[in-house]
């Protein structure tokens, strides 16, 4: 019997890739997307002190919304003004292994809608 493949495995994999070249510094966070069944996450880190400066998460009472899209789209508009009040305009994207696209994508577009350069 041959087993597929383990989805969250591969993502992983494809998340650490990515991480060897992508780093947050105090003057360009990360922006890290982590997206669950349910839920979808956000955090600007600086990684050379490995501190989160923002976070955001579907599970805040500050966002609503209809569908997952729109959820995403909020938690991203609020990780932005969050992270706006620490001073942070730029970041570098961390999309996490996801592909760029439904809820990852309308974070991105929202973040960036509201003042996140990147």
């Amino acid at each position: 019997m041959i087993s597929k493949p383990d989805k969250n495995k591969l993502r992983q994999k494809r998340h650490k890739r990515v991480r060897r070249n992508l780093s947050g510094t105090a003057e360009r966070p990360r922006l890290n997307v982590f997206r669950s069944n349910k839920n979808i996450y956000a955090q600007v880190i600086d990684d050379v002190e490995g501190v989160t400066l923002a976070s955001a998460s579907t599970l805040d009472t500050d966002v609503s919304g209809d569908s997952k899209v729109a959820q995403a789209a909020a938690v991203g508009e609020l990780v932005a003004k969050r992270a706006s009040e620490k001073n942070v305009t730029e970041v570098v994207f961390d999309r996490g292994g996801y592909q760029y696209h439904g809820r990852v994508q309308a974070l991105a577009d929202a973040a960036r809608e509201n003042g996140l350069k990147f």
